[in-house]
């Protein structure tokens, strides 16, 4: 075996000290981003020591991007995202420009050429894919309407940014820098510069066009029936082959084919097998290695920053982090805002596109190829794409802090005929209901039950569990964030409460301090383990049950203080044994996950056979 591993040396070294410094970011209540921004900035060419393979970091961090991308896709239809075109389309539009130009008045002030504003203004335009949708998926706002808008934002942003991608080597020569005959960035196909501007345009327009309809014709057709195909042998191990060979094949066919990003074709990948009934599986399939991929991205980003040059191009730093924190978060605002949105949202979408990254870089490196864009402009992209990256997540807690100044100011100066009527607000295209005690566009409301049971998550789990506790007439809500389901739950009277139930202010709009039971009906053990922490401090004497995919699970979360774990494979052999005897069986120690006596569907009114699916 070779001892020269440069793949294998840059994986361990850029995954082993991204989870060191993560960790320890974590533990000062740090974005964990920061720390692996930090691991790469260690291993990159810029500081003593080991120097990882950046090339090989940049293509690990592609396939990262490729997963997350396609994960979104798997969570966002083609109808949510026409839904969201009237805004995200000319707001896109409109903040590329408004960036763009302020990117270009920085580079006059620096002396450089015309073409080298345009690219370092372009460049500064566009926010990262990754940043974007961890931060979304972290506040669990992706399937919202704040959350379709950014993605659909986003879209736009990359399809600009590909066209951008095209036109450059072709109009290098009229821009004062190197004019080439053919250009090969980022997949794209070579367009030749003797079509002309207007053949260039129209040649990229006409294949992008002809990767949708291969994809919407073709694709929809047999990406499920892939899938269904693979399903049906049984084997997971070949259905996950099956979910990874779908992503990374169509994101790589559509760059060489059709020279759209590898990030967009990804994620038309995710949008059409998100049609099949089998995509909620393929979302979980693929998610380890779109965790792991999207650290190796952060990893390669801090791989080309050189600290140093914070030092020697000090001001102009700060007027490029200006441009992408302040200039295109306030565009964006005022945009949202005009369009009649709420502040809340047009806090959150300003938030979500105040930094930059991938198409950045690649902007960057085609300038600095072409004689468009000094050296320098780089070192300020990267500058600026390292220093909003690790500033983003404050910008979030900054809208927090804002945005109940601003609800108060605007009440204020609003006339009285056009106050906002008490009880809950609404966005475009929603509408209220009693039954909700929150919405997106303020801090939930308390609900007024009392003696009553708090069920979190309505998916398979939890859905079967509410029906037992609605037809038993039980008094109970729902905390939830997924905008469908919410959909569901108030056309049904069931009351909600919008949100991720590990955040402080949504679980205290559930009132625990006067809730008797709490259900947690979601997957995730960590999450779970949250909760179950937060409402053993708001009420000692709550009964928290929980579910569990593992032993490991179930004493976490009984060290965490749930009273009853019910592990699914358990209740599963449960209600086998029971159809074989004939009888339910005697309890054993081995199906014993409760602290004072077994696990039955008693508790919460339910028979022994409806828990069964519950494990499912």
């Amino acid at each position: 075996m070779p001892h020269d591993t440069p793949l294998i040396a840059t994986i361990v070294a850029g995954l082993g000290l991204a989870f060191v410094f993560g960790a320890l970011a974590n533990r000062f209540r740090i974005p964990p981003l920061v720390g692996y921004l930090v691991a790469g900035v260690l291993v990159g060419p810029n500081t003593p020591g080991f120097v990882a393979d950046a090339g090989l970091a940049n293509e690990l961090a592609e396939i990262g991007v490729i997963l997350l991308m396609f994960g979104v896709g798997l969570h966002f239809s083609l109808k949510d995202l026409l839904s969201v075109r009237a805004i995200a389309v000319p707001g896109a539009i409109v903040q590329i420009g408004f960036a763009t130009a302020l990117g270009a008045g920085l580079s006059w002030m620096l002396g450089w050429s015309m073409g080298a504003g345009l690219v370092f203004g372009l460049a500064l335009s566009v926010a990262s894919t990754v940043v974007l949708l961890r931060a979304l998926q972290e506040l669990r706002i992706i399937e919202t309407e704040r959350g379709r808008i950014a993605v659909g934002w986003l879209i736009v942003e990359d399809l600009a940014m590909v066209l951008a991608l095209v036109l450059l080597p072709a109009l290098a020569g009229v821009l004062g820098g190197q004019e080439q005959a053919d250009a090969h960035v980022s997949g794209l196909l070579s367009l030749p510069a003797s079509y002309g501007i207007w053949g260039v345009v129209g040649l990229t327009l006409a294949k992008v066009a002809a990767f949708v309809v291969v994809m919407l014709v073709v694709g929809r057709r047999v990406i499920p029936w892939i899938l269904h195909y693979v399903a049906h042998t049984g084997s997971r191990e070949l259905f996950r082959l099956a979910v990874l060979a779908i992503a990374l094949g169509v994101a790589f066919g559509a760059a060489k084919l059709f020279g759209v990003s590898l990030a967009l074709g990804a994620f038309f990948a995710g949008m059409i097998m998100s049609e099949s009934e089998l995509s909620h599986r393929a979302a979980e399939e693929s998610l380890p290695l779109r965790d792991a991929f999207s650290v190796l991205f952060f990893v390669s980003v801090g791989m080309l920053f050189d600290p140093f040059s914070l030092l020697s191009n000090g001001w102009p730093i700060l007027a490029t982090l200006a441009i992408i924190v302040i200039g295109k978060s306030l565009a964006a605002f005022v945009i949202v805002a005009a369009f009649g949105y709420p502040l809340a949202t047009a806090l959150m979408i300003s938030a979500s596109l105040a930094q930059i990254g991938e198409f950045s870089f690649i902007l960057a490196e085609l300038g600095v190829g072409l004689n468009l864009l000094p050296e320098q402009g780089r070192d300020l992209i990267l500058a600026g794409a390292i220093l909003s990256i690790v500033l983003n997540p404050l910008m979030f807690l900054a809208v927090d802090w804002i945005k109940p100044w601003l609800e108060r100011r605007a009440a204020r100066t609003a006339p009285p005929d056009e106050a906002k009527p008490v009880g809950p607000a609404t966005e475009p295209g929603q509408v209220a209901s009693v039954a909700t005690t929150n919405t997106e566009d303020g801090p939930p409301s308390r609900t007024i039950l009392v003696d009553h049971a708090i069920l979190i998550g309505y998916g398979r789990v939890g859905s079967l569990v509410g029906a037992a506790l609605k037809q038993a007439a039980l008094p109970f809500l729902v905390i939830e964030d997924a905008d469908k389901t919410l959909a569901r739950l108030k056309a049904d009277g069931i009351e909600t409460v919008s949100g991720n139930a590990a955040n402080a202010e949504v679980f205290a709009a559930a009132n625990p301090e006067g809730a008797r039971r709490l259900i947690l009906a979601i997957p995730n053990a960590f999450e779970a383990g949250q909760i179950v922490l937060r409402a053993r401090a708001a009420n000692p004497g709550i009964n928290v049950i929980a579910r569990a995919h593992s032993d490991a699970e179930v004493e976490h979360l009984k060290g965490l203080g749930a009273d009853t774990v019910i592990m699914g494979e358990r209740e599963i052999a449960r209600g086998i044994v029971e159809e074989v005897l004939g009888h339910k069986p005697q309890p054993q120690p081995e199906l014993q996950h409760a602290k004072d006596g077994p696990v039955t569907g008693g508790s919460i009114g339910l028979s022994n056979s409806t828990t069964c699916p519950q494990s499912n």
